[in-house]
């Protein structure tokens, strides 16, 4: 078909195209464009064999949309791939494989030698060594303008106001760089300097020729002097570092320099006719793909849309429909990498197959059941290194010990506010019987009552329990009693707070955070700040005396419940409520010894803690659960983070339930799957203490990833039981597990077996 023509029955008309940037999204967009039968013009400021790097990978999932869009760029493509299944690690000299994972290279040169020949052959007219005219100037003579001019485009910058772009820097420097010998499998290997972590990453792109990326923390790049140093210096170091991966080999550059990744977002990828395409729209960090993989995706959706929609708007704003979920869900994956190999200093000291699992796991993309299906004899390995007792007992079925308390299972029913305390006085009712009974049964090795109040104007809102009263107590009894009675084995914790600035609100389900329209009580915090500035009431800074009464609440509930029976009490130090709010900057504004520095700011909840363990049995663990980010500028660091927890586990804490947020009205979270699993992860690797993630963990495969990856010890699970109450037994059941740690209550055993879903 020649360019300019449409297919034989097409009504449309040809559109004239204008594609700026040669690399290989443009070049494939280009290809299937004129394949159609659009007039295609191709702008490239350098030279048809510049390139920088040296390897390209792309996935299968990739390759079959080439097949089906264009079988002869695909079959040419096909003649150059090297293929690998394997993943070196080595980690303290020791090397591991996992195999199974099916990888796919060739060099980026032959890549654009391929687009070239096939552009060409479909009439494209390509312009090398020629700046693209301006944006505005191309948008006003063509139907379609294709931007895919690179992390710094011009296009993208031009029309900023509209596009809305966000670069974020990372933490570390990398340098892009080749050895001229093939790697058997793609390779990392940790080098620990005097300087600090570096790591290399590898994999063969040729039958001659492997692609070495050296990335390290800015703060190590400057430390070891890499700074300083030119691409001559800089490969020939590398190489010396690296040597025994290198068989002694050299390294060499192709224009490589060290460079910060930078993630690229942009709120809009298309204004009027001209389109982002790559890395131009979006990047994602080379530790998990190439950016050619997503950038030859986008060409494939934009073609596809071009194709199926009868206009330009319609066909970009279909490309974006198409392209955004994929790339978002791409990004979230790979800033999870980003940041693993940012805080890898923090990983080097776990056993060899543990840290090697995490790398493997470290963008949540790759699992514990997926890699299972890869590679079973290496999961075994790193199952049977984490402590289960047998090949059929999944991580998360693998008990924990804490103090005196033995944990049959992993899975904690995180607390959970259910506001429906009985006659609005803080007492537990028959709901509370049956809600916490229900998920007692359901499996969990522990179970978490939500935030009991110490004190009538603790509460949040009237619906909210309490253990302030000898009646609410009684109740309480009523609960445990069942669970320890009628679901032997499952642990059942209870959580002591303070609802401080957040109290005296709505139920919510009739206005979150929002005041009592009446009947409302005094609030209290740390320092007069309200926590919707104009909505909530504005709270009293607590005095001395109100502190010591405070700590008095805190130690009387703590008697009450052990003598309910429950067997782990966690202190509430998270979400902003009282005890939270000394601890972040942004609600402490005491000038006083409880203000100030962290020190002064952890000074009232460790007196608060000391207070309740010095009643709490010794034999019975305490944990704590607080905000690890306020996800707020100047609030919590992570740096705090971690302090905070150590701080308590000085004092005596088993175990830190890491949340995060929820501190102040005007928070960003960035949410995602599992999103609050890292802030858990960095505690436990800094200190050593157990740790319990929370935060949209919402499949059996993720606890045992994050158990076996070290992120964490046990897992808080909590939307997942409100919708299945016997979550923990189901999860059992998906992966045939019928031992002790899981077992079915005697009246529910006929029911142990999963039902038939259909006829069939």
């Amino acid at each position: 078909m020649a360019a300019g023509t449409m297919p034989a029955g097409s009504t449309r008309p040809a559109l004239r195209v204008a594609v700026v940037g040669g690399g290989p999204g443009g070049l494939y967009a280009a290809a299937l464009l004129a394949r159609q039968g659009h007039t295609v013009e191709v702008w490239e400021r350098g030279a048809p064999e510049d390139t920088f790097g040296f390897g390209v990978v792309l996935s299968d999932e990739t390759l079959g949309g080439i097949e089906r869009a264009d079988t002869v760029v695909y079959a040419a493509l096909g003649a150059e791939f090297v293929r690998w299944d394997d993943i070196d690690i080595v980690h303290r000299g020791r090397l591991l494989t996992s195999g199974g994972h099916g990888f796919a290279a060739l060099g980026r040169r032959r890549l654009l030698e391929i687009l070239h020949e096939r552009c060409a052959g479909l009439g494209v007219t390509l312009r090398f060594r020629t700046a693209a005219p301006a944006a505005a100037a191309l948008a006003a003579s063509y139907d379609l303008v294709v931007a895919a001019d690179g992390v710094h485009s011009a296009t993208r910058q031009s029309g900023a106001a509209h596009f809305r772009p966000t670069l974020t820097g990372g933490r570390c420097r990398y340098i892009w760089l080749a050895a001229d010998f093939a790697f058997d499998a793609f390779r990392f290997e940790i080098a620990e300097t005097e300087h600090g972590v570096m790591q290399l990453h590898a994999y063969p792109y040729s039958a001659a020729g492997s692609t070495v990326i050296v990335e390290m923390h800015e703060q190590v790049w400057r430390a070891a002097g890499f700074d300083l140093c030119d691409e001559a210096e800089s490969a020939a170091r590398c190489a010396k570092i690296f040597a025994e991966a290198l068989r002694g080999r050299p390294l060499h550059g192709n224009r490589s320099a060290w460079t910060e990744f930078r993630t690229v977002v942009n709120e809009r990828w298309s204004h009027g006719n001209v389109v982002l395409l790559g890395d131009a729209a979006h990047t994602a960090h080379f530790s998990i793909g190439s950016g050619t993989k997503l950038a030859v995706e986008d060409a494939l959706a934009l073609a596809e849309a071009v194709a199926a929609e009868p206009d330009v708007p319609a066909a970009l704003a279909a490309y974006e429909s198409a392209r955004r979920p994929a790339v978002a869900s791409t990004q979230r994956a790979a800033a999870a990498s980003m940041r693993w190999f940012e805080e890898l200093a923090g990983y080097v000291d776990q056993p060899a197959r543990q840290f090697a699992f995490n790398l493997l796991t470290r963008s949540r993309r790759v699992t514990h059941d997926n890699l299972r299906l890869r590679d079973e004899r290496f999961t075994r390995a790193v199952e049977r290194d984490f402590g289960c007792p047998d090949e059929h007992t999944p991580p998360m079925f693998t008990p924990l010990k804490l103090r005196g308390l033995t944990l049959r299972n992993r899975v904690v029913v995180s607390p959970m506010d259910m506001y429906s305390a009985q006659d609005g006085d803080g007492t537990p009712g028959d709901f509370h019987l049956v809600h916490l009974g229900a998920r007692a049964l359901g499996g969990a090795g522990l179970v978490m009552t939500e935030m009991v109040c110490v004190s009538p104007e603790g509460r949040i809102t009237p619906g909210c329990t309490g253990l302030y009263t000898a009646g609410q107590a009684a109740a309480w009894t009523r609960i445990a009693d069942f669970v320890h009675a009628c679901a032997p084995g499952t642990a059942l914790g209870v959580q002591l707070g303070h609802s401080g600035p957040k109290g005296s609100t709505r139920l919510m389900w009739e206005g979150m955070d929002d005041p009592l329209p009446e009947g409302n009580w005094p609030v209290a915090a740390a320092s007069a700040l309200p926590y919707r500035p104009g909505v909530s009431a504005v709270p009293r800074a607590l005095t001395t005396e109100d502190l010591a009464s405070v700590r008095s609440d805190f130690a009387a509930a703590a008697v009450r419940a052990a003598d309910c029976g429950f067997d782990l009490l966690e202190l509430h130090c998270a979400h902003g409520y009282l005890l939270s709010g000394f601890l972040s900057p942004l609600t402490n504004h005491r000038t006083d010894a409880y203000g100030g520095p962290l020190e002064n700011r952890l000074r009232f909840p460790l007196e608060v803690f000391d207070a309740v363990r010095a009643v709490w049995p010794d034999d019975r663990p305490m944990t704590v659960r607080i905000s690890a980010t306020d996800w707020a500028p100047g609030g919590t660091s992570a740096q705090d983070a971690v302090d905070i927890a150590a701080a308590f586990a000085a004092h005596g804490a088993d175990a830190i339930d890491v949340s995060t947020g929820q501190v102040v009205a005007d928070e960003a979270p960035e949410y995602g799957r599992s999103y609050q699993t890292p802030y858990a992860d960095r505690i436990r690797n800094a200190l050593g203490i157990a740790v319990i993630a929370v935060g949209a963990i919402s499949s059996w495969d993720d606890v045992n990833s994050l158990l076996l990856a070290g992120r964490a010890d046990l897992c808080a699970v909590g939307r997942p039981h409100l919708y299945d109450p016997h979550w923990t037994l189901h999860a059992a059941a998906d992966q045939s597990y019928e031992g002790p740690a899981a077992p079915w209550p005697a009246p529910y055993r006929a029911g142990s077996r999963k039902p038939p879903s259909g006829r069939g």
